[in-house]
């Protein structure tokens, strides 16, 4: 992956803050590093895929390109989400080619091999010849559907591809302790509490984007005019993730005063404020007293990312008009990155950018992500 690395390197990224450089232009340019990444980053990790969300019911289904793997997410007759190939195991068929409810079983339609929702092959009609619906060399019990790890936290749906990242609990335990406050129910606000940006930009930039404030008095000047930069505080979990908290959430409300239910039993100080963090690899998060929010990067290219929002809440009805406009208010302020994240990218076609300096003041957040980008890749490249 080296092909194009510029003289900085990933040594001068995992240097401290006052002196390092951030990643070089080949991570947001070069076809071959986006690989090394793809491997490295979202295959090896706990990605964010979804949200539990997408499959409210049993039997709900919904066919999910990640990095090109044609994956199913599915709600099986007992409740429980999973994820699998979206493949027939015996031609490789795609088997689900839009979001559906299965009715029965889930027919490929090639040769009509039939899968349970939990994935168990269930038949196989003609496989020992017409009419014969068995054959003694197919074991109907090795032949389900292959089944990915995941786990689901925040009503995220995380995957580890390659089977090889720690429990999720485990490696990211130290997120689980700090917001435990919000270990409760979530309430996804419906249709008009998801939406989707189309960036033309590197799906990290935005994260490196989120994870600071010190854009905020040019960027969200809105936003800036309550929850000032000086109000913010920097979270750093090097290795896990990062990002920053503010010590002033101003609560939406409606024209009669309403405003929406508080989660139980939060301490002042989540009363008062909120956090943002970015998960690593790819999961951007937001909760205050009164609801959250989850934007999942879903990676397209090396200069196109789709940014998956959903907001949730404290209670499973809240006001119509209100959720509304709360919408359309995160959604002004995402919007409002946009420019940045794509002018950012196309700058990264300038020759002699070294990956930029970082204000040792304000740049934490998003130098610990560079250094946990540099040390993954590393990691990757000795094989460990």
């Amino acid at each position: 992956m080296a092909k194009d690395i510029p003289r900085t390197g990933l040594d001068a990224v995992q240097q401290p803050i006052e002196v390092a450089h951030g990643l070089p232009n080949a991570h947001y340019t070069d076809p071959d590093v986006f690989a090394a990444e793809n491997r490295a980053l979202l295959l090896r990790n706990w990605a964010g895929l979804a949200v539990a969300a997408d499959v409210p019911a049993p039997g709900d289904a919904k066919p999910i390109s990640f990095l090109g793997i044609p994956l199913l997410l599915i709600r099986d007759r007992a409740g429980q989400v999973r994820v699998f190939e979206n493949i027939c195991r015996h031609r490789g068929m795609i088997l689900v080619d839009a979001p559906r409810k299965i009715e029965g079983a889930i027919r490929c339609p090639y040769h009509s091999w039939c899968y349970s929702t939990d994935g168990k092959l269930v038949s196989t009609p003609h496989v020992g010849g017409p009419g014969h619906n068995t054959h003694a060399a197919i074991d109907k019990d090795l032949l389900g559907l292959n089944e990915v790890r995941s786990h689901i936290w925040f009503d995220i749906v995380f995957i580890n591809m390659d089977g090889t990242a720690p429990p999720f609990a485990t490696q990211h335990a130290t997120l689980l302790d700090r917001w435990a406050a919000f270990d409760q129910p979530l309430y996804h606000g419906g249709p008009d509490s998801r939406f989707t940006l189309d960036v033309r930009t590197n799906w990290k930039l935005a994260v490196e984007n989120y994870a600071e404030s010190y854009h905020l008095p040019w960027v969200h000047p809105g936003l800036n005019s309550y929850s000032r930069l000086e109000d913010h505080y920097h979270i750093i979990e090097p290795g896990a993730f990062s990002g920053q908290g503010t010590h002033v959430y101003r609560q939406l409300k409606g024209d009669d005063q309403t405003t929406f239910p508080d989660f139980a039993g939060l301490s002042a100080a989540w009363i008062a404020g909120g956090e943002y963090i970015c998960l690593y690899p790819n999961v951007l998060l937001g909760v205050q007293r009164d609801h959250a929010f989850v934007i999942i990067l879903e990676p397209h290219a090396l200069d196109h990312t789709t940014e998956h929002v959903h907001l949730y809440y404290a209670a499973p009805q809240t006001d119509d008009s209100l959720r509304a406009r709360n919408s359309a208010q995160w959604k002004e302020v995402f919007k409002e990155d946009i420019s940045v994240v794509e002018g950012m990218q196309k700058g990264r076609r300038a020759p002699q950018f070294d990956g930029g300096r970082f204000s040792p003041a304000m740049d934490g957040p998003t130098h610990c992500f560079h250094a946990w980008v540099a040390s993954q890749l590393s990691a990757d490249a000795q094989g460990a």
